[in-house]
């Protein structure tokens, strides 16, 4: 009995101590349960107050990389506004003596605003030739090239206009020379400047158009608008200054003289034959010269966006664009083709009456009849093309692109050059004399042509803001290699799929549906007629200088300096919206 209550008892103490350490290893459970319960109470309670959770402490290493970065986009934007700071006072300044020339020719004569041009081109020169043989050479100079800036047709245009300015500084020297009598020898040197500057700067801009500089970044900011201060100014005087044209037609009018025996005037050339050829090529070539400089302002303005910038590795190759191909478009090219023909034709008539004493008001009506039977043709074109682009599937590309937005900003910009003219003439017509034949095509040409432009550009805009279908291959195609990482060791599979992946671009390629169709045959319709447009004042044919309506209403000089601003930048334009055109034709 004793025996058994022992037992018992210790039985019981026992029981009671497994007991307290289980009691006390379930309340740690407990405890430990419980905490991560409270600390979610406590991020939920932080929540619900709005107080913010302590910030993580940053690496030295981290803070110090982001204060690099942050004085690196300050020293950025103060080296931009320098460089445009010097820009706009060096515009000033020669804009100063151009209106001086033009108001006071007594103080300021053009040989001074030659003087301070010359200048200006010397500089320039001297840092194109030093940056292309300088700072471009440095190590790690040029570590990122823009794919998108200074497309070939760009850089094709140029050398065109280059060489034509080239011709024209030429045919100068040439009529001078021929005039050495009664001309200052000094005059000969500033044709000779411009043309060694032309050539250097299209080289410079041919060879270095897409670099993003790295090191003398302020330097280079500042030689960039420097060497764009001076293509500005160029353009100005080349828009404003008419001394070469009232020479040309007082040196006709003199000779007419001679002839009929009333003439007393020396200063004539000796070969007429000769002096005629510098004549008509300086007049033909005249405006290409202000085209050129137009082209150089807008290449070294993307040359400045790109000092110092930093591209992704995967912006640094060109983006696989397809190759240009009718697939079996027909309509589009026919009636443009049919266009082509029909201006080449005008042109020509045109160019054959230009070169005789006057013009015989049937080819005034034959050139604007050809131009108000294309522009309503265009703005239909343009109509259609816009509506189908809203009926469209793909979506909009709303990524942030430079190089797009510079495309747009020129394409509005250069309208108003045709725009401003087609205004002027409008109210020429509608103040003198709007019954005559002429003077109607004259109102219906400047009407319809405000209406194709704007038209046109809305087409253009639209179509470039359209997410291109060949851009979406690449991300599907990534995708799928993504979902099948084992088939990525193998070259041979790889090249496989990339074959299937041609062979699916060219399926969809080869079964266009109407809408694609459609946009095709306006877009190649456009490129036709706009290449047609540009062709026939940018070589010489320039009837809205040669009817006389608006030069008699407004007056010869005031005139000149409205169809010189106008006629560059319509040619411009026409050429800009091939690129553009071309641009949505291989996106649709």
């Amino acid at each position: 009995m004793g025996h058994g209550a022992r037992a018992a008892a210790a039985q019981s103490r026992g029981g009671r101590g497994r007991g307290g350490r289980q009691g006390h290893r379930s309340g740690q459970v407990q405890k430990a349960e419980a905490a991560p319960d409270k600390e979610s109470q406590v991020d939920k309670g932080t929540e619900e107050t709005g107080a913010a959770a302590p910030p993580q402490q940053k690496s030295w290493l981290v803070r110090h990389f982001s204060l690099l970065l942050r004085r690196d986009r300050q020293a950025q934007k103060a080296g931009q506004l320098f460089s445009g700071l010097l820009a706009l006072n060096v515009v000033f300044l020669g804009g100063a003596f151009i209106c001086s020339m033009i108001f006071n020719k007594v103080a300021i004569t053009l040989g001074d605003v030659w003087i301070l041009l010359a200048v200006l081109k010397v500089l320039s020169l001297l840092w194109l030739l030093y940056y292309a043989a300088g700072t471009t050479r440095r190590p790690h100079a040029v570590l990122y090239r823009d794919p998108h800036a200074g497309p070939i047709w760009v850089r094709g245009s140029l050398v065109l206009f280059g060489s034509c300015t080239v011709c024209l500084n030429a045919f100068r020297v040439g009529y001078d020379i021929s005039h050495i009598d009664c001309k200052s020898q000094l005059e000969l040197v500033f044709p000779v400047i411009e043309m060694v500057f032309i050539s250097i700067q299209t080289w410079v801009l041919w060879k270095h158009c897409k670099d993003c500089v790295q090191v003398q970044t302020n330097f280079t900011r500042c030689g960039l608008m420097l060497t764009l201060a001076t293509n500005l100014l160029l353009w100005v005087l080349a828009v404003i200054n008419d001394s070469m044209h009232r020479e040309i037609e007082a040196e006709l009018s003199d000779l007419m003289e001679k002839f009929s025996g009333q003439g007393n005037n020396t200063c004539l050339c000796l070969n007429a034959t000769v002096c005629g050829v510098f004549r008509k090529g300086y007049l033909m070539l005249y405006p290409f010269s202000t085209e050129y400089c137009l082209i150089c302002c807008t290449v070294l303005f993307v040359m400045w966006k790109n000092v110092g910038r930093r591209l992704a590795h995967h912006t640094g190759a060109h983006p696989s664009t397809p190759s240009f191909h009718l697939h079996g478009v027909i309509l589009g090219p026919l009636l443009g083709l049919l266009t082509l023909v029909a201006g080449v034709c005008v042109f020509v008539l045109f160019q054959i009456e230009a070169s005789g004493p006057a013009i015989a008001p049937q080819y005034f009506n034959l050139y604007y009849a050809f131009c108000v039977a294309v522009l309503p043709a265009m703005s239909l074109a343009c109509l259609a093309g816009t509506a189908i682009h809203g009926l469209e599937e793909r979506e909009l590309d709303t990524l942030k692109n430079p190089t797009r937005s510079l495309d747009v900003v020129l394409l509005m910009g250069a309208a108003l050059g045709q725009m401003g003219i087609g205004y002027f003439s409008i109210v020429a017509i509608v103040a003198t004399r709007p019954h005559e034949l002429l003077n109607r095509l004259i109102l219906a040409y400047s009407l319809l042509l405000i209406l194709q432009h704007i038209a046109q550009n809305l087409f253009i805009i639209e179509g470039l803001h359209r997410r291109p279908l060949w851009e979406a291959a690449p991300q599907s195609s990534s995708r799928k290699q993504e979902a099948e990482p084992a088939r990525r060791g193998s070259l041979l599979e790889l090249g496989q799929g990339l074959r299937r992946a041609s062979r699916a671009y060219i399926h969809s390629y080869s079964h266009l549906n109407w809408k694609r169709r459609a946009l095709k045959e306006i877009s190649l319709f456009l490129i036709l007629c706009n290449i047609t447009l540009w062709m026939m004042p940018a070589f010489g044919i320039h009837p809205e200088f040669e009817n006389g309506l608006e030069k008699d209403f407004y007056g010869y000089q005031t005139w000149f300096a409205i169809v010189n601003f106008g006629l560059p930048l319509g040619v411009f334009y026409r050429m800009h919206s091939v690129g553009g055109l071309v641009e949505v034709y291989l996106g649709a």
